[in-house]
């Protein structure tokens, strides 16, 4: 099967993006990763910091790489039940290890759960239409269930939303220690995300899924329209997404954070501009496609696709370290912490290029598959890389 590397591309910049949020997560305590103000008050800088990324990334490259992760759906379609199955029950194993042993944001696990329900609907959608038009019904009913949360929910602040000072010293502690302690808060973090996940976020993950299955089934993921099609879809859906997101930005700016309005019912804008400017962003790459391939650049982002889910375990690899064994948490601020991206993407970079002039799929790659054809007992020469 030959390889669509402007679709590795994409998944690349996903994968990148994804740290411009997750290096909030590793660097300050959970509660930062939503609210600028979880000490109380908030810098400038933490304030325009967070607006600027809520506006272009924050749930964008999630929202991206769920997009993708279900045109990965749609074309392993072709392997059959058994392999697709194992597959996703393996991506589930090493989600569950990651986010117990390693890192507490972990999505691989919520990822493979949804996806094995997914590829099933995938599979028995007669027509790419109403695959598409299952997957917004699905996102909206996310989005519905999230803002029926905010209504139901109290006034008082939540501790996760503004921790008190014991808190977060706490949080600090077993962060820093590691061992048991940090195991059983990981453990308990774990079992609020998938409580969370049956009852708002895996409605939002699953549309996504559906309609990238949909986009890629119909040609749209494979590049097959022209090239002014892109760029018109890609600037419409753009600045329509923002066009949404940025009331809300405002709003939450101006109730300084408060809880109960911008810990649910003004996380629904954003939610619901993400998948139009993550639709708008993969159309931007295929519409100027002709340009950006004679870059380097790109084809280094184009190997980090390739490679997403070693990349994405290096990700937490380099971070846990240098936070938590090197004891660098919660002494940067947001803006700060944003400093340490371009170094940990350049060894995404680098490390990419390396591996992949010498192998032909990622180490965690390579692994997942080979595991993948013993448990589905499928011959390697039944399917491609």
């Amino acid at each position: 099967m030959e390889r669509n590397v402007t679709l590795d591309f994409v998944r690349g910049v996903a994968i990148l993006g994804i740290l411009l949020l997750n290096i909030t997560a590793f660097g300050l305590p959970k509660a930062a990763y939503l609210n600028p103000a979880w000490a109380g008050s908030v810098s400038p800088s933490d304030a325009w910091s967070w607006a600027i990324l809520d506006l272009f990334a924050q749930v964008k490259f999630l929202t991206l790489f769920a997009l993708l992760f279900g045109a990965g759906l749609q074309m392993l379609l072709v392997r059959g039940k058994r392999w697709i199955q194992s597959r996703l029950t393996l991506l589930a194993l090493l989600g569950f290890i990651h986010g117990l042993f390693f890192w507490d944001g972990d999505i691989l696990l919520a990822y493979a759960l949804v996806g094995l329900i997914a590829w099933r609907m995938v599979r028995d959608a007669h027509h790419v239409k109403s695959l598409f038009n299952t997957g917004v019904v699905l996102y909206l009913i996310g989005i519905a269930v999230l803002v029926l949360l905010g209504l139901i929910s109290g006034n008082g602040a939540s501790r996760s939303w503004v921790p008190d000072a014991a808190n977060v010293q706490y949080e600090q502690f077993w962060k820093l220690k590691g061992g048991m302690e940090a195991v059983s808060n990981r453990a308990d973090m774990l079992s609020d995300n998938l409580v969370a996940l049956g009852v708002q976020y895996g409605w939002q993950l699953a549309g996504m899924m559906l309609m990238g299955a949909a986009l890629m089934r119909c040609g749209w993921l494979k590049g097959q329209f022209s090239l002014s099609h892109y760029r018109r879809v890609g600037a419409v859906l753009i600045i329509a997404g923002m066009m949404v997101n940025v009331p809300a930005i405002a709003a939450q700016w101006y109730l300084q954070w408060d809880y109960r309005w911008c810990g649910f019912l003004l996380q629904a804008p954003r939610e619901l501009g993400a998948p139009l400017q993550t639709i708008g962003y993969a159309a931007l790459a295929w519409g100027f496609w002709p340009q950006l391939c004679r870059f380097r650049l790109v084809g280094a982002i184009a190997c980090v696709g390739r490679m997403a889910l070693s990349n994405y375990l290096l990700q937490t690899l380099i971070c846990t370290t240098l936070f938590y064994h090197l004891g660098l948490f919660m002494k940067f601020d947001r803006l700060q912490l944003l400093a340490f991206v371009p170094a940990v993407w350049a060894v995404n970079l680098l490390f990419s290029q390396f591996w992949l002039r010498h192998f032909r799929q990622g180490p965690v790659e390579w692994l997942w598959r080979q595991l993948t054809l013993r448990a589905s007992g499928t011959s390697s020469r039944d399917t491609s890389v």
